[in-house]
């Protein structure tokens, strides 16, 4: 799991960089199907040529293993 920060103890983060707001765009909809088949929901954040992914487990207020599986998921797009 590649350069995803933990923030403060709460929440992994990590930001993609694309050459334009169509990649960023279809990034973010593969991210969403992922989420769906885990019942797993990050923040994301969407902007020209870039996408930030957050993500906990709103039910323990941290992270948890289901955290980690979704960032190793999205690594893997």
């Amino acid at each position: 799991m590649s350069s995803w920060r933990v923030v403060d103890d709460h929440h992994l983060e990590k930001e993609f960089r694309f050459p334009d707001f169509a990649r960023a765009l279809a990034f973010t909809n593969e991210i969403g199907a992922i989420a769906e088949e885990l019942n797993h929901h990050p923040e994301i954040i969407l902007g020209w040529g870039k996408v930030r992914v957050m993500t906990w487990s709103h039910d323990a207020g941290a992270i948890t293993a289901r955290d980690y599986e979704l960032a190793e998921r999205i690594d893997q797009l």
